[in-house]
Parts: C-alpha cells; sequence; structure tokens
C-alpha cells in the first residue's frame, strides 16, 4: 500500500512537472505594431507637423521623414524647407520584432508678403507689395477693392482709390499645390495733391507740367508739334484743358484734353489766328479772340459756335479775361494799342486803357484788379477795372502770354517768352520766385489744384 502511494506521489509531480516545461517553451514575446498619425498631411513650407506615435509592444523608434532627416524620439515634431510629397517611415522594435508604418506628406508653398510702409498708406497713392513667398512658381494677388482688381506679377504695386480696410490675399502656387496668406490693410484719406502749374512751350512745341512741390520736377504732357499755339484754360469741374493752335493760318483750332493729355479733340476749328482763350464754366462757354478782328464764343464742346460777338475791322485781337459775376470781359487790341471792357455778349465796347501793348491780361475775381503786361514799358502791371491806379508789379521786361492767380495762396503766376522763366509772386509783386528756368518760349499757363 505504501508502495503504492509512492508512486502515486511520484506520477503526479512527473506530470506538473513536464506541464510546466511545456508552458516554458510557448511564452514568445509579443510582435510591436508601428503605427503613427500627423497633425496634419498637407502643410506649407516651414510648417510644423506633430507626429503622434501609437505603437504597441515597442521600445524603440526609428523616425525617416523622406528629406534625409530622421529621429529617434517617440513623438517628433518636423518641418520642410522645401516643396514635395515626402514619405514618412516609422520602424517600432520591441522584443517580439520590428514593423514599418508609412505616411504621405504633402508640402506646398509658404505665401507671404510685406506691405511697404503698411502703417502710413493713402489712397490714390502706389500701395508696393513685396512677395516674401518660398517654394512657388506662380503668383496671383487679389486686391480686394470694388472691382475685384487681381495681378500675377510677383511684386505688385496698386492704388486704392478710396480710404477703408481692405483684404489683399495672394496665392502662391507651383506643381505640387498652392497655399494662399492674406492681410487686411487700412487705406487713410487720399492726400491733398500739390499744385500743378501747366504750360505751353511753343519754342518745342510741349505742353508740360510743374509739380509746385518744390522738387522742380518737369513732366511731358503733350506733344503739340504742329498745333501750338499761346492760349490755355482750365475747366476745374470737368477736369478739362483747352488751348488754342494758330500754327496754320486760317485754320487755327482750339483743343480739348485730360489733365494727362488723353482725349485730346479739336472743339473748334478754322480759326484765323486764335489768341488767348478763357472760360465761363457756370455758363457753359468758351471765348477767343483771333487775328481777323473776331471775339467769339461757343459752348464748351465747340457746338453753337458765335462768331464776332464783338467785331472790330482791321482788329488784332491778342487777350481775354472775364468778370463773369459782372458779365463784362476785358479784351485787348493791339493794332491801336486798346483795352477794352465789354459786355459777355460783346456789346457796349469801351476803352478803358489806351496807348500799352499787351499780350496777356487777367482779371482778378477776388480783390477786382486786371493784371497786364505793357511791352511798351515792359512793365508788369495792375489797375483797377476802370483802368485807373495803374501799380507796376515787375519790371523783367520779357513779353507775357500766361498768367493765372492762386487766390488760398494769394500768389501770382506768369510765363516770360523772352526768359524762358516761370515766376510767381505776392499779388502785389513782392517776393517774387523764379520757378523754372530754360525753357523753350512758355506761352500759356494754367494752375490745376
Amino acid at each position: 500500500m505504501k508502495t503504492l502511494f509512492q508512486n502515486y506521489i511520484i506520477t503526479a509531480f512527473l506530470s506538473l512537472a513536464l506541464f510546466s516545461c511545456q508552458n516554458d517553451d510557448d511564452s514568445t514575446p509579443p510582435q510591436s505594431q508601428a503605427q503613427f498619425t500627423a497633425s496634419a498631411t498637407v502643410v506649407k513650407i516651414g510648417e510644423e507637423i506633430q507626429f503622434t506615435n501609437s505603437s504597441e509592444n515597442a521600445t524603440a523608434f526609428q523616425w525617416s521623414f523622406g528629406d534625409g532627416t530622421t529621429s529617434t524620439q517617440v513623438a517628433p515634431r518636423k518641418s520642410y524647407q522645401s516643396s514635395d510629397v515626402f514619405l514618412v517611415t516609422l520602424v517600432s522594435t520591441g522584443a517580439g520584432g520590428s514593423t514599418i508604418s508609412t505616411m504621405e506628406i504633402t508640402v506646398t508653398p509658404a505665401s507671404s508678403f510685406t506691405v511697404e510702409n503698411e502703417d502710413a498708406l493713402l489712397a490714390s497713392v502706389p500701395v508696393q507689395f513685396t512677395n516674401t513667398s518660398v517654394g512657388a512658381t506662380s503668383y496671383s494677388w487679389s486686391f480686394g477693392d470694388a472691382n475685384n482688381s487681381v495681378s500675377t506679377d510677383e511684386n505688385p504695386t496698386f492704388s486704392y482709390p478710396s480710404e477703408g480696410t481692405y483684404t489683399v490675399s495672394l496665392t502662391a502656387s507651383n506643381a505640387i499645390g498652392e497655399n494662399v496668406f492674406t492681410k487686411e490693410i487700412t487705406i487713410g484719406e487720399a492726400p491733398e495733391a500739390p499744385t500743378s502749374l501747366y504750360f505751353l512751350t511753343l519754342g518745342d512745341e510741349f505742353i508740360r507740367n510743374l509739380i509746385l512741390d518744390n522738387s522742380g520736377t518737369v513732366t511731358d504732357v503733350l506733344d503739340v508739334a504742329g498745333k501750338a499755339g499761346v492760349g490755355m484754360a482750365y475747366d476745374e469741374i470737368n477736369d478739362k484743358i483747352y488751348f488754342s493752335d494758330f500754327d496754320t493760318y486760317p485754320f487755327g483750332n482750339i483743343w480739348r484734353m485730360n489733365p494727362d493729355g488723353s482725349e485730346l479733340q479739336a472743339i473748334v476749328s478754322n480759326i484765323g489766328d486764335p489768341y488767348a482763350i478763357t472760360l465761363d464754366v457756370a455758363g457753359n462757354k468758351i471765348y477767343w479772340v483771333d487775328d481777323d478782328g473776331n471775339v467769339s464764343k461757343a459752348n464748351l464742346d465747340g457746338s453753337n459756335q458765335e462768331i464776332g460777338i464783338l467785331n472790330i475791322a482791321g482788329a488784332a485781337w491778342r487777350a481775354i479775361s472775364l468778370d463773369v459775376e459782372n458779365n463784362k470781359m476785358y479784351v485787348y487790341e493791339a493794332n491801336l494799342e486798346d483795352l477794352y471792357v465789354a459786355n459777355l455778349d460783346g456789346s457796349n465796347p469801351q476803352i478803358i486803357i489806351s496807348g500799352i501793348y499787351v499780350y496777356a491780361i487777367l482779371f482778378d475775381t477776388v480783390n477786382n484788379k486786371i493784371y497786364f503786361d505793357d511791352q511798351n514799358e515792359e512793365l508788369l502791371k495792375v489797375a483797377n477795372l476802370d483802368g485807373s491806379n495803374i501799380q507796376t508789379i515787375d519790371n523783367n521786361g520779357t513779353r507775357i502770354y500766361g498768367m493765372d492767380i492762386d487766390h488760398e495762396e494769394g500768389k501770382l503766376y506768369w510765363s516770360g517768352r523772352d526768359s524762358g522763366e516761370l515766376y510767381r509772386a505776392n499779388l502785389d509783386g513782392s517776393n517774387k520766385e523764379v520757378l523754372k528756368t530754360g525753357l523753350a518760349s512758355p506761352r500759356g499757363m494754367v494752375l490745376l489744384k
């Protein structure tokens, strides 16, 4: 009996030992599972990606980002410096071995731009945009204005016509993709434009513009070869400049244009040497004088012409200026050397000054004075409207065909045909300045404010 029990114990022990050895042989380590996610799979150059490692049964990690860079961090951050499609690989290793997981990352260009003088932008002043995008081969700008203006220039300029806040967008593109950058800009009120002095130089047949900002900048506006003259006038309501053309007798013209020289058209033709011109804008009229004894007028577009509203046989009219408020015009006749005043319809002409040789006259609408040059004495003068109290303004001696007044500044402007200069002075002639020299016989002039 004792022997049987011992045999039973030995058999049980051997069975347990055999079972235990079998369990030890079956305990193989689990296989690692490489897996990860990314905060974004489409990014722009320089944009950071956060990789999140969700691998299982792994203790070591090897990342390859497809651009030659690697990492052994568990959850690295990464940004790309060029645009392409990159294959990211994660090898996760544990006791049970290694596995691999991959993901494609698309890197687009990075769109960006700066704005020159961003804190001081003004309407009508060009805004300079500087493209700082990386990795792009083409660009598309939208300026956010009411006209939906666009550009494909790399570094465009754009002028906003009015103040306000505008959203500007730049789309930077290449073969891989595109990226959009937007910026709000604030445009302030347009600055007051500097006064411009337009003048006609008969010597080289150009209309030019002198900017009165102390820079001395002169720009060519219009080549008037074959159609030059001496008279100029400005319609500030409709922003039109008029000038006379006595190039070929008797086929003289009066021309009208925009201040930039565009939309040039002859509104009156076949005039016998038109000299000075002047405007009654409120009355929609242009007046001119010619070498055939006529003082004439028409509508501002040249229609409804009335030739010779004042006519004196043999007269050679040279200058004209209007006192619209009092229904008067002042005109000068060179053959008999008389300065007249008449009604605007040409009636009741009366001589107010005789014995003067004049090329230009100008009615001062504020101070009720009349300015004129007298080449018999080589003086620029001013008088009361009845011709009394004649005073000398300047004694330069040059013939003057153009004069204008800036009443806000209290300044008189005039041209010097013989001196080749443009002048400015106080209304009494004091504080005289030479604005420009070396001009080829400057004649008519107008101020644009």
